[in-house]
């Protein structure tokens, strides 16, 4: 595939995949269906324990996959079979063709392999003369329009049976029709003769068992099959990762493969092959190699962050889920590996040139985290990619300026408070920007910008803050600089909303911005001195708890601080006894509060739908309790489809993408009206802003608040 040179030819090129009406209808249609298929096949199965084991087999096979090699080689070759290793992906392809050289093979039959494009196989093949045909139904119709996968599983994914229909009627020389059976049925029919002549058939693998030395096939059409029987030569090229110990533990990742990957509980077919069988058509008996490739698997199993990538089983499901994917497909979300994992492998198996603008184009939903059938963190090791290779090639200016800003508490406060007053001559009396500053690009005008608030929450705080004189929880109060600065309405009602609770409030001055926007944009530096400024002043606090109403500030406490500051010996000892009281704003209310009925008016609410913020839903996987803070506040609450799907925000992300930001709202919003609710309630002021300003933009008769806000208005 080729490469954007910089981030700007690569959003020219998203921009081209947004307009594809027919690529967007069948991306959106794909994300729904898979989600409910999904559901319906784990159905009864405990997926978090099935994942937690399949990552902990995974992970035990990485840390020896040299003896794991050695066991299978020593097995296989007693079965008949010849066991290969190369070292990359040129001695893979240079090896099958001495091979097929050596065996006076002309014509190869390839079933589906991800390994093989990765090495770029069939046209290393072609360019050396032999004849290779593509006989999955999806390869095979790529292979015949010259392009790359635009999935690992359901590679032809972005086409239409009307695209296909006109490419069958073009290489049968017969006008076909657009039924889809019919379309199987031809394809079928062009490939049976291939089968029959081929001298090699090629094949990948889903598991290479040491015990046995036996290799598992997981497929839904009988190619691979066929390839693996039919021909006199068999070469099945795998990745080492995909050695694993014994049957029980390729059994255990065949439960969740089909299941993650399509929604199946299980697939059309399995082929299990162990060693060489008999062959019918060659006297010498059937030849079978297995080649497994390295292409730097060696060395990331032996990174203490990255070896965790080894675990993929290549189920795709991270591009599934992916909002980034579902806008634009996979020939613009990877190389040749796609979706989040794809983003990592790309930068480890084909080089920074390839990865430094794919690893950008990361929202940070956490939605493939939560559906990755290894486990694999996969945003933070995406986010990791993106700070090596900006250490390494330079920061943008943009970014080091933001850097050094936001590490600086005063300066930042004072730059914000400066912008009040800046601001005065593009102020709406309404709360928003009556225009975009000429600094912003058209592009970026797809929502309405809020202003600066008049006064910040750490100036009312001095007027407000009381506290009851035998407290019953004692909580510090992170606010954030948008709930500081921007809305701190919403700050003062969360104070309101737990009043005659018990609970006594402290606010640190020194307090600043989490810092998140910093790790996103790849500035460590300023991001470890921001921790380091928010741990000594909460430190100082006396409190059980710390409490933030923006639950990207706490996932980012929770989960990044240790990981920042955690390796300073100065640090390690102090960030968990901080980070561990953090917790966000419905957790509080619901399940320490205890909030009940009783404790707001009695008259029903507003009609209220929700949107779930990515890093409330996943990464503090904290689903039920806001949805039972409305009911019991008395609200209307009306479930809006697809509410845990991203709105767009990610914070610097809808500066960078803001097409696929302004998407992704226009989606939000239209599944939003379609509730006919009155109020969109969030735990989130980045979705909130996102949200509203987007409602603003079009014109839309619906309010946007916080949750803490609703809880405020009903308190009695």
């Amino acid at each position: 595939m080729q490469t954007a040179k910089n981030l700007s030819q690569y959003r020219t090129e998203l921009d081209e995949a947004l307009n594809d009406d027919f690529l967007r209808s069948m991306m959106d249609k794909f994300a729904i269906s898979y989600k409910e298929s999904r559901h319906k096949a784990f159905a009864g199965i405990d997926d978090k324990k099935l994942i937690g084991e399949i990552a902990c087999a995974k992970k035990e096979a990485v840390k020896n996959l040299d003896a794991l090699y050695a066991q299978f080689k020593k097995n296989a070759e007693k079965n008949g079979a010849v066991v290969h290793l190369a070292k990359d992906a040129q001695a893979a392809n240079e090896l099958i063709a001495r091979i097929a050289r050596d065996e006076n093979c002309q014509s190869v039959v390839k079933a589906k392999s991800m390994t093989s494009e990765e090495t770029l196989l069939t046209h290393y093949l072609e360019d050396e003369g032999f004849e290779v045909t593509e006989s999955d139904l999806g390869e095979y119709i790529i292979q015949l329009r010259h392009e790359g996968p635009s999935h690992m599983v359901v590679p032809a994914i972005h086409l239409s049976r009307y695209q296909v229909r006109d490419l069958f009627s073009d290489v049968t020389g017969k006008k076909q029709n657009d039924d889809i059976t019919t379309l199987v049925r031809v394809a079928r029919e062009e490939l049976r003769g291939v089968f029959v002549k081929a001298d090699m058939g090629f094949s990948g693998g889903n598991f290479a068992i040491a015990e046995t030395g036996t290799i598992g096939i997981v497929t839904n059409e009988g190619n691979a099959r066929m390839a693996s029987t039919v021909p006199r030569v068999h070469v099945a090229l795998m990745g080492l990762e995909k050695l694993t110990a014994n049957m029980h533990d390729a059994l255990r990742i065949l439960k969740a493969l089909p299941r993650n990957a399509t929604g199946q509980g299980l697939t059309s077919y399995v082929t299990w092959v162990t060693g060489a069988n008999e062959c019918a058509s060659t006297d010498t008996g059937k030849k079978m190699h297995y080649i497994f490739l390295d292409n730097g698997r060696s060395a990331m199993a032996k990174d203490p962050q990255f070896s965790q990538v080894l675990a993929c089983v290549r189920c795709g499901a991270c591009a599934n889920v992916c909002p980034v994917y579902r806008m634009v497909g996979g020939h613009k979300m990877g190389h040749i590996y796609i979706g989040a994992i794809g983003l990592i492998l790309t930068y480890f198996f084909h080089g920074e040139e390839k990865a430094k603008n794919l690893v950008q184009n990361c929202i940070n939903c956490g939605a493939c985290k939560e559906v990755c059938a290894a486990g694999i963190d996969l945003p933070a090791l995406i986010k990791e990619i993106h700070i090596r290779i900006q250490d390494k090639a330079g920061h943008p200016l943009y970014s080091a300026l933001a850097g050094k800003m936001l590490k600086n508490r005063k300066l930042f406060h004072k730059f914000l408070r400066i912008a009040q007053t800046a601001q005065k001559p593009l102020k709406g009396k309404d709360g928003f920007m009556r225009h975009l500053p000429m600094v912003f690009f058209p592009s970026h005008d797809f929502r309405a910008l809020p202003t600066v608030a008049k006064e910040p929450f750490r100036d009312i705080w001095q007027r407000i803050g009381k506290n009851p004189a035998k407290p019953k929880i004692k909580i510090a109060f992170f606010a954030g600089c948008v709930q500081d600065f921007v809305y701190p309405e919403q700050s003062v009602a969360t104070i309101e909303s737990f009043r005659d609770k018990g609970v006594s409030v402290e606010f640190p001055m020194e307090q600043t911005c989490c810092g998140l926007p910093m790790q996103m944009l790849g500035e460590m530096q300023a991001a470890k001195e921001i921790a380091i400024q928010n741990l000594e002043a909460f430190e100082k606090c006396d409190c059980d708890y710390i409490l933030s109403m923006c639950a990207s500030c706490v996932s980012h406490f929770k989960h990044n601080y240790k990981k920042i500051i955690g390796d300073d010996p100065i640090y390690a000892s102090r960030v968990d006894k901080i980070t561990d009281k953090f917790i966000d704003y419905s957790s509080f209310m619901n399940d320490v509060i205890e909030m009940k009925r009783e404790d707001f008016i009695t008259t029903k609410g507003e009609k209220v739908t929700y949107h779930a913020p990515c890093h409330l839903c996943r990464g503090l996987g904290v689903k039920d309790a806001p949805r039972e803070l409305m009911v019991k506040a008395g609200l209307d609450y009306v479930p809006c489809a697809e509410e845990d799907v991203c709105c767009g925000f990610g914070g610097t992300y809808s500066a960078k993408f803001p097409k696929i930001s302004g998407q992704l709202l226009e989606n939000k919003l239209k599944n939003i009206q379609e509730t006919k609710a009155d109020i969109l309630v969030t735990d989130c002021p980045g979705c909130v802003m996102q949200i509203r300003g987007g409602a603003k933009k079009h014109g839309l008769n619906i309010e946007v608040r916080h949750i803490a806000e609703m809880l405020a208005k009903r308190r009695k």
